[in-house]
């Protein structure tokens, strides 16, 4: 009788234990339409390549003037912290100005932050509604030119880098331009794998 309380109350730990694993406080809950782009490489690349797996999602582009530099040197330092820590996720980032960032300009572009591309992908390969209207719908993230027609070239657009669950749901958005953001997706990427 000992023997079988021991072995119950041991089970119900072990229950206990691995029901806590995995949860992270999520702020989203959006699922993504089947998408298929093209990536720096010039290959086709979709919401088929990421599911099964967690991932994490961003937009930028690579005329950006302000933000996206910050931004895309944020991610690149994630994907080293994230290696670092021995955590296999998969990056992607979104051109938000497709008609100027084909896949050479991201190459290139990708290199000036040591990318590695073996878990990370740029896509391009749309037009700039698809994009907006895929941020805004799935991402609630906005895309906004902020003057068309006047010669400034440059885009509104969030801030933030988002975490996509093996189902493509986007569960949780991040702050990417500072440092907190980073640290938050590491903790919340060791959790979950």
């Amino acid at each position: 009788m000992k023997q079988s309380k021991s072995y119950i109350i041991g089970i119900l730990l072990l229950l206990l234990v691995s029901g806590c694993q995995g949860k992270i406080d999520e702020n989203m809950s959006e699922e993504l339409p089947d998408f298929e782009f093209t990536n720096q490489d010039g290959d086709a690349f979709g919401l088929k390549e990421l599911k099964g797996q967690w991932w994490i999602a961003s937009f930028m582009y690579t005329n950006c003037q302000t933000i996206c530099p910050i931004m895309t040197g944020n991610m690149a330092t994630l994907q080293r912290e994230l290696k670092n820590n021995h955590l296999d996720i998969h990056m992607v980032s979104f051109s938000i100005d497709p008609d100027y960032d084909n896949p050479e300009v991201l190459t290139e572009y990708a290199k000036n932050y040591q990318v590695d591309f073996s878990n990370w992908d740029f896509l391009t390969g749309y037009d700039f509604k698809t994009i907006q209207d895929l941020s805004m719908d799935s991402f609630k993230t906005v895309i906004e030119s902020t003057s068309p027609g006047t010669g400034n070239d440059q885009i509104a657009h969030g801030t933030n880098f988002f975490l996509v669950n093996p189902e493509g749901i986007v569960i949780k958005k991040y702050d990417s331009v500072g440092k907190s953001g980073i640290e938050e997706a590491v903790n919340d990427i060791d959790k979950i794998q």
